[in-house]
């Protein structure tokens, strides 16, 4: 197949992310999580997933920028690296990458149509995200990986990616999510999450509650690393770019490490990637590697400045922990200014409480829109959540287009002042995409 009748065949399975295809009502998740369909594609491909050991990354927050940066600490000490994250922002190939890069469009027509081939002799057909695993955990045995870092989709016990025998398993953080799949209290998303453990695995545990760790001990980790314990973050200053940090693990300490990304969260996203990069190597990595992967490294979508005269920022943030790390952010690195917020929501999403925690009150303006999804919240209830709040209605617009959302918000936010896109990932990827119509998020 080419690129084009690869992504039309994949387009075509159910896609839960996007609801496409999902059983009216409900979804066969919710129905009957299974990991079969995937074990037995699995099979016919000749168990990939087998061939190379793994880092299985899970939590609510931080999961792709610690994938990110572990997997950009491991290249950095010489290891050949596949990264599997979800979802993508602008083309489906940044979800597959190998060390580091996106796939190309040939890459990954080869190993779609290997995974189609194997798809015609299973009994029953897999969604999207499973046809998407299992070319990942594919090609990562074809190209002889030394390591792969894999970010779990949702959850974890019932994930796709909870097929692989991880000797590293990382919990970032566990946080109020995803709610009508993994239960409606942290206890029981804690306990979904702590299904990608393995009996005898190291577990990196970046969340630091201590009414969460029973989830996690129940497991029976090999053994556990905690964030604030055994490794974490020192010194977390503000410095010109980025944050400068002292990070510390079980081996070893990283005096003033300047992290090129925003947020003092993402010292703590670090924190949890080279702890989880030594677990894996067995021996601490060097100042000079820790130095220049950090000074580099990237996370698209994520506290991103991409245009100035106004600041443009995006942030994914979809969901009130999410949100709340994003304001702490900005009111720490961008204060002052007006500030335009530019929100849109999937339907899961109480909008009036995602507001709250953006500080959408404090806003100078807020443009309600609708991030290109079939779950996509009527941008209204946005706009009717903020005038509950008591914004007023002169304050907000709503714009059902996000590339015209964007336009609207240009033309309310002066040249000092900021815009602020954020509420879902996909988004900030239109955002994106639409700012920048070449780029691709790498």
């Amino acid at each position: 197949m080419t690129r084009f009748e690869a992504i039309a065949w994949l387009d075509a399975h159910v896609n839960l992310e996007t609801g496409v295809g999902a059983p009216t009502g409900a979804d066969r998740r919710k129905q009957a999580p299974t990991l079969e369909r995937i074990r037995a594609l699995l099979e016919l491909l000749g168990s990939p997933q087998v061939e190379y050991p793994a880092i299985h990354v899970t939590g609510t927050n931080g999961k792709t920028s610690a994938v990110r940066m572990a997997t950009a600490l491991l290249g950095g000490a010489g290891l050949s690296v596949g990264s599997y994250t979800s979802p993508h922002l602008e083309r489906v190939n940044e979800r597959i990458a190998w060390d580091g890069d996106p796939i190309g469009d040939a890459m990954l027509a080869e190993v779609l149509t290997h995974v189609a081939a194997a798809e015609d002799h299973l009994a029953h057909r897999p969604s999207y995200f499973e046809v998407l695993t299992a070319a990942a955990f594919d090609l990562f045995a074809d190209v002889a990986v030394e390591v792969a870092v894999v970010e779990v989709g949702l959850g974890g016990t019932w994930d796709a990616t909870n097929v692989l025998d991880a000797g590293v398993a990382v919990v970032t953080n566990v946080s109020i999510d995803h709610v009508e799949y993994l239960g409606r209290t942290r206890d029981e998303i804690a306990a979904d999450k702590a299904g990608i453990i393995r009996p005898g695995a190291t577990l990196v545990l970046g969340e630091d509650e201590p009414e969460m760790l029973r989830h996690f001990a129940d497991r029976e980790p090999g053994l556990t690393l905690r964030r604030g314990r055994d490794f974490g973050v020192g010194a977390n200053r503000l410095a010109h770019g980025g944050r400068l940090v002292d990070l510390y693990t079980p081996g070893a300490r990283y005096g003033e490490v300047f992290l090129a990304v925003h947020g003092a969260h993402q010292a703590q996203n670090a924190s949890v990637a080279l702890c989880a990069a030594e677990a894996h190597l067995g021996v601490p990595l060097s100042p000079e590697v820790v130095a220049d992967v950090f000074a580099t490294v990237r996370s698209p979508g994520r506290l991103e400045v991409v245009g100035h005269r106004p600041l443009v920022l995006l942030d994914g943030a979809h969901n009130v922990a999410g949100a709340h790390a994003l304001v702490a952010a900005l009111d720490e690195e961008f204060a002052g200014g007006e500030r335009t917020l530019v929100v849109g929501l999937l339907r899961e999403k109480e909008p009036r409480e995602m507001l709250e925690a953006l500080a959408a009150f404090g806003a100078s303006h807020i443009v309600c829109t609708s991030p290109p999804s079939p779950r996509a919240l009527d941008p209204m209830a946005i706009a009717d959540a903020a005038e509950s709040l008591g914004v007023p209605v002169d304050r907000i617009d709503v714009v059902v287009d996000a590339e015209a959302a964007l336009e609207r918000a240009f033309d309310v936010t002066p040249a000092d002042g900021q815009v602020i896109v954020t509420g879902s990932l996909y988004l900030v990827g239109a955002a994106r995409a639409a700012l920048h119509p070449e780029s691709e998020a790498t």
